[in-house]
């Protein structure tokens, strides 16, 4: 989960000098908010080695999950 997302991604696509879409969206989130990127990837590593043997609850990569919330936010920001 990203603190802010919301305010994050319309500062992200504010900075984009070329059409939004989720690839440079997702680009310059990285480029842009590099902790919040690695924080995400730590916080889901160790979730992976917490979960007990044959108890598997499904959770996105990080880089998954950071897409699909790009991709509604855009959705819902394209028309407006």
């Amino acid at each position: 989960m990203i603190i802010n997302q919301e305010e994050k991604f319309q500062l992200v696509f504010n900075a984009l000098k070329e059409k939004p879409t989720e690839q440079t969206m997702f680009n310059k989130f990285l480029e842009m908010y590099a902790d919040e990127w690695k924080q995400l990837k730590v916080t889901f590593s160790k979730f992976n080695r917490s979960k007990q043997f044959g108890k598997t609850i499904p959770l996105p990569k990080p880089e998954q999950s950071l897409r699909k919330e790009i991709r509604i936010w855009l959705k819902n920001h394209k028309n407006g």
